[in-house]
């Protein structure tokens, strides 16, 4: 793997007329390699999407440089970064009596100008685009008739056709459905692996973070920049140090984040399987401790087998046939 892009001493933010230059980060040092998937995360605020534009040169530094193949960034022609850094940011592009084929071949315009004719290695590399993200089917529909999901593929499809060693997204996965967020992830994951981009996205979605990217930038107000892979990050943590809040914990344990829910009573589950592991996370959603065996102070057992679930509760052994009774039944007499 290569740095593609590399920043020294970079600080970002905005200038306003009331407030003059507001700095949100300061001294950043980082870059960006070839052949990984980096998911940037922060609350709200942090400065992620100043980030994003920053580096994709829509919006200026305030100090430092940015490098992208060893090229300031400040130096780069329009025309030179358009062919070293495809863009695809979280607002839908709006067309009308476009199809997806057109809209995909606007990523070959670095080569071929604005009004340039596709040659017929451009028509294959738009194609093949097209079927890296699953729609070459969809190649002659119009644009505006595509689900949110959909014209996201489009987008990404476009950024491939660039055929540019880096691609920038911010907040690809907005608005779209789980099915559809792990897609869209896949696609650049696999853009990054297989064909050795250096792909960096923002993103709100940690647990979908921590199963894809390979890297992880963490940014948040006041604090310094943190990188590394998601299991280092997560075990040393560090990423609840940036995202804990009073009611919100971040697990190293299991990779989730826990929320305070008021504790009912101990209960012993005893079993291994599918309904065992479901149960267990319905009971610890009511606010019922799982025990284990020697604890004297469980209020109930539950023994699983298969979809058969053996409630002793007061002395009393009921037969339930589903998580919900079980869970109705506990709630009901405790």
């Amino acid at each position: 793997m290569s740095g593609k892009l590399a920043v020294n001493n970079l600080a970002i933010g905005y200038k306003s007329r009331r407030e003059g230059t507001v700095a949100l980060h300061k001294g950043m040092n980082f870059e960006l390699l070839s052949g990984e998937m980096t998911c940037l995360l922060g609350p709200n605020g942090s400065g992620k999407s100043t980030l994003i534009r920053t580096l994709c040169g829509l919006q200026k530094q305030l100090a430092g440089n940015i490098l992208i193949e060893n090229k300031t960034l400040d130096h780069l022609t329009s025309a030179e970064l358009s062919r070293m850094v495809s863009i695809v940011l979280t607002r839908q592009v709006e067309v009308e009596n476009m199809n997806v084929f057109g809209m995909a071949a606007y990523g070959r315009m670095p080569y071929t100008g604005y009004f340039g004719k596709l040659s017929a290695d451009d028509y294959i590399l738009v194609q093949n685009a097209l079927t890296k993200v699953g729609i070459e089917h969809l190649a002659r529909h119009k644009f505006e008739t595509l689900s949110d999901g959909e014209k996201q593929k489009v987008m990404i499809a476009k950024s491939l056709a660039q055929e540019t060693p880096l691609i920038i997204l911010d907040e690809p996965t907005a608005y779209l459905d789980f099915p559809s967020k792990v897609e869209i992830m896949q696609i650049l994951r696999n853009a990054a692996w297989y064909h050795n981009k250096a792909v960096l996205l923002s993103t709100h979605d940690i647990d979908l973070a921590l199963q894809f990217a390979d890297r992880m930038w963490l940014l948040g107000p006041g604090k310094p920049l943190a990188a590394g892979i998601p299991e280092d990050l997560a075990v040393n943590g560090i990423i609840a140090d940036f995202f804990d809040r009073n009611a919100v914990k971040f697990s190293s344990s299991t990779g989730n984040f826990l929320f305070d829910v008021p504790i009912r009573g101990k209960v012993k589950l005893i079993g291994n399987s599918p309904w065992s592991f479901w149960l267990s996370k319905a009971l610890k959603r009511r606010g019922f401790r799982i025990c284990d065996n020697s604890d004297q102070d469980s209020l109930a057992e539950i023994s699983v087998d298969g979809q058969i679930f053996t409630l002793h509760l007061y002395g009393n052994t009921h037969k339930l046939i589903s998580i919900e009774e079980v869970i109705n039944l506990l709630s009901t007499l405790t």
